[in-house]
């Protein structure tokens, strides 16, 4: 019996040199990174990185072409990059966790955790909830701009959106509303006696070892492993300044890498627990990956969700929930100045893909992270970095038809109905504040928010902003009975000129 023992540990041995590099072999690794290369090169994305999960593990992580055009820095797995608006289920996460403590509702009033917020539609305002303001159902369209760029802090931007009206139904029509999910953050940090950003730390990051994440570009660019933004002009790629977007960070501010990604899908594939600690109960993370809102699938959606592979869309709590080839997908994108994200979720299969690149407005990501699901799920290949660019074609040759009808219904050789002394001054809304109108010479100047443009005569009492960020803008001012220049509609707001 003794001396069998040796031999019978030999054998064991023996099978386990050979069982494990079989079981290394099970998932199609060369096949992910024949993907990713491919997806580079025809996106022409200066950096990327992946990592996908299966049953737990962690099956591939890497990182390919460089973080900076300039300094030729490889992208690697701990690379840095801003996330954009897959930051959103961060703070549905956070607010599961207060509803595990007890300490919220997702059908607590807002107000209940932010006292000033409020809505501009009396019916709506007395309705909305938590769940409302997560699933971008207020009647809310995106009013950007009273956070890009803008001078505005959170407090103020929240209060602003208050006095701005409804563009449709409340509960009736999916509106994708940043300014909501500012302010779910902030009804987090209230509620936690903190911030949105400390709880997420000490919540969040901390027990899932996300080491290299962080919440502002302040921090990111002083990361020894940091990607560095790019936008193409031309045929060219060259890098971009950081966009800081602190002001309305829980909408889209989180920085990471693939790697810090990595423990964060795991804990919502595994319904909230990770390495035996559970973080969120299995109920809420079910919670957030149940449709709760239907959305359209037309426009710009059918780039990240191809209609002719889903049938069904619809908003979780920070999360698109669709069908895709017979599978429910959780997933979401992100996009800021130069970076582009995406993660996808499919729950059953206990697979995660979360990819990250540093290239503004490609739809890389996407693309890669469904050529991935079908390899792994070992569905019908097909091409979707092909796909999605014509796709994406035809969606920019339509707005650019739109640009054109503009143009084409310009009524040539007009002139404004007032010398243009007559227009200079100030205008206000309550939502939107002061837009200050001024003569530059023989030519009208509008300044607004951190905005200050020149003016183009387009035809009777209509400018066009020079501005390249607002060019699909147009500033009309409106005359009284009386001749008087008496307001001007900007972004589909009318500011009423100050006496």
């Amino acid at each position: 019996m003794t001396q069998k023992l040796p031999k019978l540990f030999f054998s064991l041995l023996v099978c386990l040199v050979f069982v494990t590099p079989a079981l290394a072999q099970k998932w199609d690794t060369p096949g992910i990174d024949t993907v990713m290369q491919d997806a580079v090169k025809f996106w022409q994305t200066p950096g990327a990185a992946i990592v996908v999960v299966k049953d737990d593990q962690v099956i591939f992580i890497k990182g390919y072409g460089v973080r900076d055009v300039k300094t030729k820095e490889a992208v690697t797995p701990d690379t840095v990059f801003a996330i954009g608006s897959t930051t959103k289920a961060f703070v549905t996460g956070a607010m599961a966790m207060l509803v595990d403590d007890g300490k919220m509702s997702w059908d607590d009033p807002v107000r209940k955790h932010v006292g000033y917020f409020r809505l501009g539609d009396p019916l709506a305002n007395e309705a909305v909830t938590m769940r409302d303001i997560v699933t971008h159902r207020t009647g809310l369209v995106r009013h950007d701009l009273l956070w890009y760029g803008s001078p505005w802090s959170r407090e103020e931007i929240v209060r602003k959106i208050g006095f701005v009206p409804l563009s449709y139904g409340f509960r009736t029509t999916f509106q994708y509303q940043n300014i909501m999910f500012l302010t779910a953050g902030v009804a987090v940090g209230n509620t936690a006696g903190s911030s949105w950003e400390e709880f997420t730390q000490r919540r969040i990051f901390d027990p899932l070892g996300m080491k290299s994440a962080s919440f502002s570009t302040s921090v990111a660019e002083k990361a020894a492993d940091h990607a560095t933004p790019h936008q193409k002009r031309g045929a060219t790629i060259d890098t971009m300044p950081w966009r800081n977007i602190d002001n309305v960070g829980p909408a889209g501010s989180i920085n990471a890498s693939v790697r810090d990604l990595s423990n964060w899908i795991r804990l919502h594939l595994n319904e909230g627990e990770v390495d035996g600690k559970r973080l969120i109960s299995a109920e809420n993370v079910r919670e957030m990956h149940m449709p709760q809102m239907v959305i359209r699938n037309e426009g710009r959606w059918q780039l990240f969700f191809p209609p002719t592979e889903t049938s069904q869309l619809s908003y979780g709590l920070g999360w698109f929930i669709n069908d895709y080839r017979g599978h429910k997908l959780v997933m979401h994108g992100g996009t800021i100045d130069g970076f582009r994200a995406s993660i996808v979720l499919v729950p059953k299969a206990k697979l995660g893909v979360a990819v990250l690149a540093n290239l503004n407005g490609t739809q890389m990501p996407e693309a890669a992270c469904y050529n991935v699901v079908d390899l792994l799920l070992g569905l019908p290949k097909k091409d979707w970095n092909a796909s999605i660019s014509e796709n994406a074609k035809q969606l920019e040759a339509e707005t650019s038809k739109a640009a054109l009808t503009r143009l084409g219904n310009r009524k040539k050789d007009t002139k404004p109905s007032r010398e243009l002394a007559a227009y200079v001054g100030a205008y206000e809304d309550a939502g939107y504040g002061k837009a200050e109108i001024s003569l530059d010479g023989e030519t009208l100047a509008l300044g607004w928010s951190s905005f200050k443009t020149k003016l183009q005569h387009f035809h009777f009492d209509t400018f066009s902003p020079m501005e390249p960020r607002l060019l699909t803008e147009q500033v009309q001012f409106t005359l009284g009975a009386d001749g008087e220049v008496n307001g001007l509609d900007f972004q589909g707001i009318h500011f009423k000129k100050k006496k």
